[in-house]
């Protein structure tokens, strides 16, 4: 069944994201089934130019952004209703079958306005709350007036989509606890594309050289640096590793906004020539520093956030053969096998990280088995072939017959 769907983004590539790179592998999959996709993002697209416009082969229909007023509440009001009108423009174009809006909730709320006068299903896929996003990034805080407004608009955008996707049990649990029916909550699990990843590959010594790492043994973290990752736990728990393992260092690829205060953290404990930040790299570059790392840390702090989401990350790893660390925090449990897959440490403890290091880099013997189970469980499971297919089924009920 051929089928056109108009999905409605926060951003999209050239930005990189676990996001971009979530929805790039969704377009593709159902590409591939048949269905024509379409794809509009919200005034949030930083530094989009034009109306429309191709991204490595991809058209996207951009809206333009829109000054956002510091009082509370009228900057989304306003991002809203711009999207609002850009995306009444782009479904008269496209005339699709579907609106699908993904997260926040900023984008559903204009495709339902939308879906009802046009009369097309609107389906919400949810790929975190955006009320916990706004904790985190410090605009509030869990149980506050705006918390509990931004959990009410959210639960009122689910009750009135016609179907509700998200990424994990963890937010399906949630979703279905504020009283949405579970027929009508469909999980679509971050994947991976197993043509993409292929079992890691052996140091490039010249780049290992130029990052000081002869001869070390290499903890890494490739990634955003947000307040969530723990990145400051793992820095806590460097002194403990050193002290039994002194040819350690810390390989930390990226950046975002905690990364000030993360060097400011390493040069406070005196860990600045231990801690390697390369800055953010080209994505076709970052397969080189994957294969520098030994034993990649994934220390998230325990919140509502990092509890229900299942990240990406892992996964790639996972794909990739690659050894890890990570807290046992709800989003990870739901796909790391401790002792089989990776280890598993408390969450927020710098000791029990360090312990899990140590265990590992002692216990290289075990390395070849958890890499092969690592890849067979996202060869098995977690690949977007299999994912995306569970989107048929609540599509074609949406349609008439």
């Amino acid at each position: 069944m051929s089928l056109r769907i108009l999905h409605v983004l926060d951003h999209s590539i050239p930005l990189q994201s676990g996001y971009t790179f979530r929805t790039l592998s969704i377009l593709r999959e159902q590409r591939k089934l048949g269905w024509d996709t379409f794809h509009l993002t919200s005034p949030k697209q930083v530094g989009a130019q034009a109306l429309e416009e191709e991204v490595d082969g991809w058209h996207f229909y951009r809206t333009p952004e829109v000054s956002v007023s510091k009082v509370p509440g009228l900057g989304e009001i306003a991002l809203m209703r711009q999207l609002e009108c850009r995306l009444q423009q782009v479904a008269e174009q496209v005339r699709p079958d579907i609106l699908h809006a993904h997260s926040p909730v900023l984008n559903v709320l204009p495709a339902l306005r939308v879906g009802r006068r046009m009369g097309i299903p609107v389906v919400y896929e949810v790929r975190a709350f955006w009320e916990d996003a706004a904790v985190d990034h410090g605009d509030t805080t869990e149980g506050s007036l705006r918390y509990r407004l931004t959990h009410w608009v959210e639960t009122w955008a689910l009750r009135r989509a016609r179907h509700v996707f998200t990424i994990c049990e963890g937010l399906r649990s949630d979703i279905v606890a504020r009283g949405i029916p579970t027929a009508k909550v469909t999980v679509i699990p971050n994947a991976v594309d197993l043509e993409a990843f292929e079992p890691g590959g052996q140091p490039v010594a010249a780049l290992k050289a130029r990052l000081g790492l002869q001869g070390a043994s290499v903890i890494g973290f490739i990634g955003s640096f947000y307040a969530y990752e723990g990145l400051d736990l793992l820095l806590e728990a460097l002194p403990g590793i050193l002290a039994r393992r002194p040819d350690v260092r810390v390989l930390l690829v990226g950046g975002g906004p905690e990364e000030a205060a993360i060097k400011a953290q390493a040069l406070r404990l005196g860990l600045a020539d231990k801690v390697v930040f390369t800055g953010r790299v080209p994505h076709h570059q970052v397969q080189l520093y994957y294969d520098l790392v030994d034993v990649l840390t994934y220390p998230r702090h325990s919140m509502r956030l990092t509890e229900l989401v299942t990240p990406l990350k892992p996964l790639e790893a996972m794909a990739q053969g690659r050894v890890l660390v990570a807290s046992d925090v709800g989003g990870h449990k739901e796909l790391i096998r401790h002792g089989e897959t990776g280890m598993l440490f408390k969450a927020g403890s710098s000791d029990a990280l360090a312990q899990a290091v140590l265990d590992l880099l002692a216990a290289r013997e075990r390395w070849p088995a958890m890499r092969e189970a690592g890849r067979r469980f996202v060869e098995e499971q977690r690949n977007w072939t299999a994912s995306v297919a569970n989107y048929h089924s609540a599509y074609t009920h949406l349609l008439p017959s």
